[in-house]
């Protein structure tokens, strides 16, 4: 359990870790734009290489295609209950929409790490700098578009605190929960978050970062892919 919470407190940190970073300074939109697009491309190779990949091996078809339609649906959802409420206050969801993003993809994924934990698998250096190279980006862009937008630091703070929190968590529910789920279960969980992920990737991350940083965002894009490929197929 000691190990469950360790990596599980590792895994999350970089979303409460950028939203720390976007307190600290003022991000200039072409940079932050850069920073989107670095992220979005590193969360593709993750949704490639690691979950879609992985669940496929663990229990193919079925439970993952399964997976991914709930995650997509729940991110909709949850995406347009944000927009209506922005839209009600006059207010920007941007910001919202990533959070909400990095929620739905953490939990199952951290619920993933922690079973693989339970059952004696090991956790590898190039999956932990994965995970930071794609959560990062996310955080950082999150937590300047809600500051943009007139929310508090310290709300901003806390919501991302939030996040991390409950994604932490979720590994030690994993963990938990190792003895009485399957194979099926850790597919669907990767195929949750790759369907949340891809969702929130086409809606609002790369519309967010092309927006910002114009013609640099394809390049960004496809360097954040290939570091992240690289690091999970070294894992």
């Amino acid at each position: 359990m000691g190990g469950a919470i360790l990596w599980g407190v590792v895994a999350a940190a970089p979303l409460f870790i950028g939203a720390v970073l976007a307190l600290l300074r003022k991000w200039p939109p072409r940079w932050l734009g850069i920073v989107l697009g670095f992220g979005a491309g590193a969360l593709m190779a993750s949704i490639a290489f690691e979950l879609w990949e992985e669940g496929l091996a663990l229990a193919g078809p079925i439970p993952l295609v399964t997976g991914v339609a709930a995650g997509a649906i729940s991110y909709y959802i949850a995406d347009r209950i944000l927009d209506a409420r922005a839209a009600k206050a006059k207010e920007k969801a941007g910001g919202g929409q990533l959070a909400v993003g990095a929620l739905l993809d953490g939990i199952p994924e951290q619920l993933v790490l922690g079973i693989g934990l339970a059952s004696g698998e090991p956790v590898s250096i190039a999956l932990v700098v994965a995970i930071l190279v794609s959560n990062l980006p996310e955080s950082i862009g999150s937590a300047a578009d809600l500051l943009e937008g007139g929310m508090a630091k310290s709300r901003v703070l806390l919501l991302w605190a939030g996040v991390a929190v409950l994604c932490a968590l979720a590994t030690v529910a994993g963990f938990g929960l190792a003895s009485v789920t399957g194979d099926d279960f850790r597919a669907a969980a990767s195929g949750f978050a790759a369907g949340a992920l891809l969702v929130m990737l086409v809606d609002s991350m790369v519309p967010e970062a092309q927006s910002k940083a114009k013609e640099s965002t394809g390049l960004a894009t496809v360097l954040g892919f290939a570091l992240a490929a690289g690091l999970a197929l070294a894992s």
